[in-house]
């Protein structure tokens, strides 16, 4: 093991992507205590603090531990991932009182195992583009990905959680345009899918769809479309879009500068986004947006769009294939996530909740993110030439046209 952490090339280590992820995480202690208010803020700080502890030390060991190895055992991610999504259902379950199945309780520690499928299904869909890597042109590779990815979205779905789901579906469509499928196969696929979505984006907004309504949308689902469509019809009062009026008052009130450099914070309770439900996680934007006005914002979308960019840096420069499926799908990921949160805090999407990565309270949302700064970590560092005996790279090839030879069961 010490061998292979000295043949690492470590002047390559992106120690810029670990201060802009560090600045992120103490951004977020800092946010979520002015959101939880004198009641719960020093414990949501705690939290945060706590995951970025634990999850600079879960970098620091995947930026030495080589992916290689990890993506080995991606059979048995993919079967842990799928039980512990499909346990939200069953008595290790919970909804922590949203009405909505996400986590699971294991003594005193509750967990969201979709976020971790996230990264979960990342290396499983690279290994397997690895792998049929001489058969990409080939419509069958394309449904052995649709079948790994269909599955967990359909037990996400059930939870329900449509954000996530949309996440996982958008990480492989970005995946199978990385991995070089050809044009010639996709053209036909969104030319026949375009049309699709289209006629039935308009056929839920038709009366008497019940059965859309009730196998495909949840009844809430469908109110917020309709509303966010349609507010004057369907939410002349605002309830439907409450929580996002409210949020959209606050940011607008945070106005250049924010209000926490004219007051120091001292305004307690009377800040607007006390009125917006979960403004600690996925609602959080609009505490940034009060406190920190327009330039605040600013900074902090500079710095994901500078950990965004990092990452496709990385898949670009990557020595090998597999690296850069990896670190092409994290980053996309990455970027998913911080545009619907965005879109949805500012009523520019449906409501849907989704966190932010790097600041939204939560260990699960902390420590996926996390994980993924690791794994993009260790391509980075990886060195052009490997020693005798040091990596499996010979396992992965180094193109998709490589021959291959995985010790690998999907």
């Amino acid at each position: 093991m010490i061998n292979k952490i000295k043949q690492y090339d470590w002047k390559k280590y992106n120690y810029s992507l670990l201060i802009a992820v560090i600045i992120l995480c103490l951004l977020s202690a800092f946010t979520v205590k002015l959101a939880g208010g004198e009641e719960h803020g020093l414990s949501y700080m705690k939290g945060q603090l706590m995951g970025m502890c634990l999850g600079i030390i879960i970098v620091a060991f995947l930026s030495m531990f080589d992916y290689h190895f990890i993506c080995k055992f991606v059979g048995v991610y993919y079967v842990v991932g799928i039980l512990l999504t499909a346990a939200t259902r069953t008595s290790i379950g919970t909804d922590n009182n949203t009405r909505a199945w996400r986590w699971i309780r294991l003594g005193p520690i509750t967990f969201q195992p979709s976020e971790l499928m996230k990264v979960i299904l990342i290396l499983t869909l690279a290994v397997v583009f690895v792998k049929l890597s001489s058969r990409l042109n080939r419509f069958s590779t394309l449904l052995i990905v649709f079948a790994l990815t269909i599955v967990p979205v359909m037990l996400i779905l059930s939870q329900p959680d449509l954000s996530s789901s949309l996440v996982v579906l958008f990480v492989m469509a970005i995946m199978v345009v990385v991995a070089g499928v050809s044009y010639r196969l996709l053209f036909p696929i969104v030319a026949l899918g375009l049309p699709i979505g289209i006629v039935m984006f308009w056929y839920i907004q038709q009366p008497y769809n019940l059965l859309l309504k009730t196998h495909i949308l949840k009844d809430y689902h469908y109110k917020r479309i309709m509303a966010w469509l349609y507010p004057e019809t369907w939410d002349p009062t605002g309830d439907i879009n409450y929580q996002q009026n409210r949020s959209i008052r606050a940011i607008a009130s945070g106005q250049l500068s924010g209000k926490y450099l004219q007051d120091g914070g001292q305004a307690g309770q009377s800040r607007a986004y006390h009125a917006v439900g979960v403004n600690e996680s996925d609602f959080v934007w609009s505490v940034i947006g009060e406190e920190f006005g327009f330039l605040g914002c600013c900074l902090i979308l500079l710095l994901f769009a500078f950990v965004i960019f990092k990452c496709f840096m990385v898949a670009k420069k990557s020595q090998d294939y597999l690296g850069k499926l990896i670190a092409a799908g994290i980053a996309s990921m990455y970027m998913f996530q911080v545009f619907t949160n965005i879109c949805v805090v500012t009523l520019l999407f449906p409501n849907t909740g989704l966190p932010l990565p790097f600041i939204s309270n939560g260990l699960s949302s902390m420590i996926s993110s996390m994980i993924g700064i690791g794994l993009v970590m260790n391509i980075g560092i990886q060195p052009a030439k490997m020693s005798k005996g040091f990596s499996m790279r010979n396992m992965y090839g180094n193109g998709p046209n490589s021959e291959i030879d995985l010790d690998l069961e999907l």
